[in-house]
């Protein structure tokens, strides 16, 4: 625990590449996303560019109330109330220009910010879909807590610059064309002291935004190791509790926060020397026109109203200067997080129906493996020419060393994977060429992990078919032998199991998966060593029950338990992806090959004898059952 290495996790932040020239075109597809709502997005820019052209009008205004009371107190015919009243005048439009300003600009940030919660909305959607849509090979790949990250921080970060970037851009830039035409129309030694600053803050923006691209994307990776590392806690807390490890998981924890802590000051730290920069380089193009300016008043090259004219424009042009910034630092988050999302959004899944599908018409319901290959990792075959066939009222047994490829035969057959070699037929049907759709309602899978959602017993039995009638829903409950447990809960079917069936023992929630895979009632079933938590007599009641259930079905046992599938009709031994016998029970005892060491070597771990009438405990070794292979093999 006291190893200080850096993590895999931690190697793999640092040396992803950064594609720095992506910036201009995530920016482009996240302003496509927001112009889908033309109107909004125009109502907003018509307000942006209507609160900068009253801003504008603010410099004009004070020049010439300036120049007006100067006149007038110079004049012997103007009295102290004609000044008074001019000035009340300039004030008063002054104040309604202000007024329309601020309406104008609080009503803008208004809209912009609900076409940014439109487009957040959207890619919601879309990002969740896109999950569903995914392989698993796809999710083998990422681990969930990377995903939560892209679809949460990542997607508010390219929302964020919707309002915070892209609408503030129109008005800046509003703001800083069409005061840089007023003033280099006015005098343009003036207009090049004013905008004196603005190379030099370029400069110092650009190298910012550039710096802020690569720091954003460090942090959301870190980010994602950051949830990762409590999503993996809060899901085995019990097993940090049981091993007292809360220490070691602090430490871990505070590891991969005080990462994110020091990226997140990098980012401060350069969005800070960025503004200050820029703010130095404004106030000394201030000071640059005031002295400049200073000097033609006192020849009298120059009126103070023009003088005080240009100051007020630096003085109008100093907030949005300052927001600068933050719309290259907005820029900077959305391209890095923007990039993460679309990432995910643009792959395409691995698995999808193919051209011109068409849904799967079973007529009689024959599972068929014709020379099957397979393998996750090219060079490294899982399965090797696998053939077996299973006919509507069959069970086929599959058994083997942990690694063999059982749970691969139970993941190919509703096309979670592909096949790399071979087909599988349904009815001579290769399910690579039916919709995705039609197979898997077709095909039902009883996992080994039981999971469960945060909901009520009704909800989890008939999750795949949830108009289900409670008949339905009772009669698969009865078939996991669960209703009667169900029955005396406090509310019944309405109970609430917590979260991955936390209130229910693992032998219950495997009964009710078993019990949700009964209900849509479908063509083939599988089970991959879905009793493997459950107890002997209970197992055999549910078998029992399960061949009522099933009589008509082509159904694939997998167990590492030989007595939840010595009633097959056919049983096949897999070693290392190949099948290195078949047969039923009896024959393959009689055999006394793979099969038969394995039944001798449970049979002495039970003591006594796998029975039909009353099968055993499980091994609870599945290692040993590697281990008893091998030495049958060598």
């Amino acid at each position: 625990m006291s190893d200080s290495r850096p993590s895999p996790r931690d190697a793999a932040a640092d040396s992803v590449s950064i594609d720095v020239s992506a910036m201009p075109r995530v920016l482009r597809r996240i302003m496509g996303l927001a112009l889908r709502y033309p109107g909004l997005v125009a109502l907003a820019v018509g307000c942006s560019i209507g609160a900068a052209l009253f801003s504008l009008t603010l410099p004009r205004l004070f020049g010439q109330a300036v120049d007006q009371a100067h006149l007038l107190l110079a004049s012997e015919n103007a009295s102290v109330d004609d000044v008074q009243r001019a000035l009340m005048t300039t004030a008063l439009l002054v104040l309604g220009a202000a007024s329309l300003r601020g309406l104008l600009t609080g009503y803008g940030g208004y809209v912009a910010e609900k076409v940014s919660q439109k487009v957040a909305y959207d890619l919601r959607l879309s990002f969740f879909q896109q999950l569903q849509r995914l392989s698993f090979g796809f999710h083998d790949r990422i681990h969930s807590g990377d995903l939560v990250t892209r679809g949460m921080l990542d997607l508010e970060g390219t929302r964020a610059f919707i309002q915070g970037g892209m609408m503030q851009s129109l008005t800046l830039v509003m703001l800083l064309s069409v005061s840089a035409f007023m003033m280099f129309s006015t005098d343009v030694t003036m207009a090049f002291l004013a905008l004196a600053f603005v190379p030099i803050a370029g400069w110092f923006l650009a190298r910012m935004g550039f710096l802020l691209r690569v720091t954003w994307l460090r942090v959301q990776q870190l980010m994602s190791i950051l949830t990762l590392t409590m999503e993996e806690n809060l899901q085995g807390i019990r097993v940090v509790r049981a091993f007292s490890a809360k220490a070691f998981e602090m430490a871990k924890f505070d590891v991969a926060a005080d990462n994110a802590l020091q990226y997140s000051f990098k980012r401060i730290t350069l969005r800070f020397r960025a503004v200050t920069a820029m703010t130095l380089s404004y106030y000394g193009s201030m000071a640059l026109l005031l002295w400049y300016g200073g000097h033609q008043v006192i020849a009298g090259a120059m009126s103070v109203g023009r003088l005080t004219e240009f100051l007020t424009y630096m003085t109008l042009l100093q907030a949005p200067i300052r927001q600068i910034a933050m719309i290259f630092a907005s820029a900077a988050r959305a391209t890095s997080s923007g990039g993460r999302v679309f990432e995910v959004l643009d792959l395409e899944p691995e698995i999808a129906d193919a051209p011109g599908a068409q849904p799967l018409a079973p007529s009689q319901g024959v599972l068929r493996f014709e020379r099957v290959d397979f393998a996750y990792d090219e060079g490294r075959p899982v399965l090797r020419d696998v053939s077996f066939e299973v006919r509507p009222g069959q069970t086929l047994g599959v058994v083997g060393a942990p690694g063999s490829g059982k749970s691969t035969i139970a993941n190919l057959i509703p096309r979670f994977y592909d096949v790399t070699g071979g087909r599988i037929t349904i009815d001579g049907q290769d399910i690579r060429e039916v919709s995705l759709a039609s197979l898997r309602e077709y095909i039902g899978l009883v996992q080994q992990e039981a999971f469960l959602f945060d909901t009520t017993v009704t909800n989890n039995v008939a999750y795949a078919d949830p108009w289900a009638e409670e008949d339905r829903i009772v009669g698969a409950a009865r078939t996991a032998q669960l209703h009667d447990y169900i029955a005396g809960l406090p509310t019944g079917y309405t109970t609430r199991v917590g979260e991955r069936g936390v209130a229910l023992s693992g032998g219950q929630r495997q009964r009710m998966s078993i019990a949700r895979g009964v209900v849509p009632g479908p063509g083939v079933m599988i089970f991959d060593d879905s009793t493997a938590a459950i107890d002997a007599v209970t197992e055999r009641k549910v078998r029992d029950a399960l061949a009522s259930a099933t009589r008509a079905k082509a159904t694939v046992i997998i167990a590492h338990r030989l007595s939840s599938l010595m009633h097959a009709d056919q049983i096949i031994v897999l070693d290392e992806g190949q099948v290195v016998e078949r047969g039923d029970h009896q024959s393959l005892i009689a055999a006394g090959g793979v099969y038969a060491d394995l039944y001798a070597l449970q049979t002495r771990a039970d003591g006594g004898g796998l029975s039909e009438d009353l099968p055993p405990e499980p091994t609870a070794d599945p290692e040993a059952v590697a281990d008893q292979i091998q030495g049958v093999r060598a």
